[in-house]
């Protein structure tokens, strides 16, 4: 009885608890008494707590309170959105001030060639990523990987005698440029832009994997005709073969391979396309850090004035060679048919433009290497080239960027 009558009192209000007490001796001591009153006011308080506020404003309405932790964490709402719809320029610049902040780093990760391993994991996620029907779209789109070809290997290396013309001390800066312009495509970034265009990845990965082959062999032509004068050029053809092998088409084989084994994986691909893209971008942030980390000690031997107007012919470049590919593949599309012409398609458009209007570093370093100081010292030819590389990244990352958000603007 004693257990139930305490019961009852412990549920009931603090009111019908005090007037109990004169009830009679078979109610529990003041002790009991005590516990019941503590233990309602502790119930009572949060609810209080948890009641709007009923203060009000000189007009009357009520006035709503805001915690501060929910009012400090209004920001960080546009902050994820910008980084969200910003990823791949905003890594990249994060990679060439961490290579400008501490070269140590970068250089020691040189040492273990982890830019070849950032290379073969884009390769790896291309191959995940590629689909069967990407692979019959880049067949049905063969002409534009033709003109694509051409474009990268015959007809830009001709802006190298437009380069040539410019007047810059030290001159192994624009003798640097003109080399660059007769390389073939990037190795990865091409690709890696061209998916996160939505373009057709699957000939962009075609029209990498091509122009770097044959580029072995017409590049030593191309520097000869156009820079050299007729001075004869050789490349290290095993060694660059081999090294395109292994971490271009062995890694984009075995993406593919696993991906058409495992159903799951293929499904989890699928699902995850944007986390793996966000990969693939931190991968390909991995070249400007370690290009820039190994370029530092060179950086402070230039002026920098004339170091920004190397950078700046860098990005003229580029920009040429976008608004060439550009009207190139407009103007085939109106002679071929107009709207219904393969070369009209977003899609293939995108994946042109992108892939031959970049040209890649590494190959470029080969030559220089075996040039053994014809055209002038190694480091500052290479100079402007990491400099008009990392342009290229970044101007295409932002013209991607434009793209996306069109096309969210047209969808919605």
């Amino acid at each position: 009885m004693a257990g139930t009558l305490q019961t009852l009192i412990l549920t009931s209000s603090p009111a019908q608890t005090l007037s109990s007490r004169h009830r009679g001796p078979h109610f529990p001591s003041n002790r009991g008494l005590h516990y019941s009153s503590s233990v309602n006011r502790s119930i009572y308080r949060p609810i209080r707590a948890l009641e709007g506020s009923n203060q009000r404003d000189g007009n009357g309405d009520k006035v709503e309170r805001v915690s501060g932790s929910a009012s400090g964490l209004s920001w960080t709402k546009p902050l994820l959105s910008f980084v969200e719809n910003n990823f791949l320029p905003l890594a990249l610049v994060s990679g060439v001030a961490l290579g400008i902040a501490n070269p140590s780093l970068g250089c020691l990760a040189d040492r273990y060639s982890l830019s070849k391993f950032s290379t073969f994991g884009i390769f790896i996620i291309s191959g995940l990523t590629l689909r069967s029907g990407d692979i019959g779209a880049a067949a049905e789109a063969w002409p534009v990987g033709v003109f694509g070809l051409v474009s990268i290997l015959i007809c830009t290396p001709f802006f190298s005698r437009a380069i040539l013309q410019m007047q810059l001390q030290p001159q192994e800066f624009v003798t640097g440029l003109a080399i660059f312009s007769c390389m073939p495509t990037t190795l990865s970034s091409g690709v890696a832009l061209t998916q996160l265009a939505g373009g057709n990845s699957a000939l962009a990965l075609a029209m990498t994997l091509i122009s770097n082959l044959l580029g072995i062999l017409i590049v030593p032509f191309s520097i000869s005709k156009y820079i050299a004068d007729g001075v004869g050029v050789s490349l290290p053809t095993k060694q660059l073969f081999k090294s395109l092998v292994l971490t271009l088409l062995i890694p984009l084989i075995l993406g593919k391979v696993f991906r058409e084994s495992f159903k799951g994986l293929a499904d989890f691909v699928d699902h995850n396309r944007k986390l793996l893209s966000k990969l693939s971008a931190l991968f390909l942030s991995l070249v400007p850090w370690i290009q820039v980390s190994r370029s530092s000690s060179l950086l402070l031997m230039v002026k920098p004035e004339v170091f920004l107007i190397a950078i700046g012919l860098g990005g003229l470049m580029h920009l040429i060679l976008l608004a060439f590919n550009t009207l190139g593949i407009q103007s085939l599309s109106v002679v071929s048919g107009g709207s219904k012409s393969i070369f009209s398609k977003k899609e293939n458009a995108s994946a042109l433009v992108l892939v031959a209007s970049q040209k890649t570093l590494p190959v470029m370093v080969a030559v220089v290497e075996q040039l053994g100081g014809a055209f002038g010292e190694s480091g500052l030819l290479v100079l402007p080239c990491v400099a008009a590389h990392l342009n290229q990244i970044i101007m295409d990352s932002l013209l991607v960027n434009f793209w996306f958000r069109k096309n969210l603007s047209s969808n919605s």
